[in-house]
């Protein structure tokens, strides 16, 4: 055997073994993908894979081999990509609204190989994924112009549903018409109320007359129907494109950091113990009705290294004058602390739940 065949033989004994490592990482990949759909999970995982990468590529101690190992890892992950995708196909992603609402955009831009489905409430979506008919809700939280979203917080608290992301969509709002229109030929405006609170300016100083509805879908719908040039909608471009309408003036909400929070909610809490900077989690909690128990219930968070970014308090509905505390928090509340922490909790608290955990700086970026 010369010195080419016997190169040959080790590369296909090695690709022998490689065919064998391949399967057992691609039945990994399905456990992964079952996992993902279970909990409300998007495919892609960014900071994951690059962490993978980076901690592989050091195993190769040649560096000019070391280039073409990060390029096969990455091919590696495209392929696992596809694979979840497949498996994947048919999730069903439950959505406030009807095509083209920011909330099918957002669903569409974190599940692009979802089934969204469209509903007639946050009720209706939230309640989709508890009777199973849909595996996972994308559901609005918070807006940067209009605040909480407290019918859907209030949904989260009394629910069985967790949260798994929490992504953030920039709001672009845009005045929309029938083709060919001129801004100066509009007498009304119609969109959800919202829409119009952050379009406010641009309507006074226009002079439209606002008129409210469901959602900015729903008024882009409405337009197109009635085919009316003295009325707009204001929703976004991908509405527009959908309903065959065109922006006749772009970006007038007054507020270039309109941004939207939206939450991912599925049946199975994501307990995976996360270690790094990012980490985040949501937990609600009452305290009982005496003396400094919120100041204590504060003090044991901080005490365990765990810092609040958001403290609320919202009105328990059907307890005249009861109220609950939303929290959002800095830190794997899945480790060693985590737990340290609930436990002291839950010596100052009547109720106590965790709602999720994500990372952050989670922007959902137009595809």
């Amino acid at each position: 055997m010369n010195e080419l065949e016997q190169a040959r033989a080790v590369i296909d004994q090695v690709d022998r073994e490689m065919a064998d490592l391949f399967c057992r990482r691609m039945e990994a990949v399905r456990q992964v993908s079952r996992y993902k759909r279970a909990h409300g999970l998007p495919v892609l995982d960014e900071s994951r894979e690059k962490a993978v990468v980076e901690r592989n590529a050091q195993r190769v101690a040649d560096e000019d081999l070391r280039s073409y190992y990060v390029l096969f890892l990455q091919d590696m992950m495209r392929t696992s990509r596809n694979y979840q995708r497949y498996l994947q196909e048919g999730m069903r992603v439950a959505y406030s609204g009807v095509e083209g609402a920011f909330a099918h955009i957002a669903a569409g831009r974190i599940f692009p190989d979802g089934v969204r489905v469209g509903c007639s409430s946050f009720a209706q979506a939230y309640a989709a994924v508890v009777s199973g008919a849909c595996d996972c809700a994308v559901l609005p939280i918070e807006n940067s112009y209009a605040g909480e979203v407290g019918q859907v917080i209030d949904m989260i608290f009394s629910g069985p549903l967790f949260i798994n992301g929490v992504y953030d969509l920039t709001i672009q709002q845009n005045l929309i018409g029938l083709p060919g229109t001129r801004p100066e030929q509009i007498r009304e405006v119609v969109s959800h109320p919202q829409a119009l609170g952050q379009c406010d300016e641009y309507i006074r100083r226009r002079g439209y007359k606002a008129v409210s509805c469901n959602n900015t879908a729903v008024a882009a719908q409405q337009i197109a129907q009635a085919q009316d040039p003295a009325r707009a909608a204001i929703a976004s471009q991908e509405t527009a494109a959908l309903y065959g309408l065109e922006v006749l003036e772009a970006n007038i909400n007054q507020s270039s950091l309109n941004t939207t929070r939206f939450a991912v909610l599925s049946r199975v809490e994501n307990d995976q113990e996360r270690t790094g900077a990012d980490d985040r989690f949501i937990m609600v909690f009452t305290v009982r009705n005496e003396a400094g128990s919120l100041a204590e219930a504060i003090q044991i968070i901080g005490s365990h290294g765990f810092n609040m970014r958001v403290l609320r308090s919202r009105a328990m509905k059907g307890l005249l004058w009861q109220y609950y505390m939303f929290v959002e928090g800095e830190g794997a509340i899945h480790s060693d602390a985590g737990r340290e922490m609930l436990a002291e909790l839950g010596t100052c608290c009547d109720r106590l739940r965790v709602l999720g955990t994500y990372r952050s700086h989670s922007e959902l970026k137009g595809r």
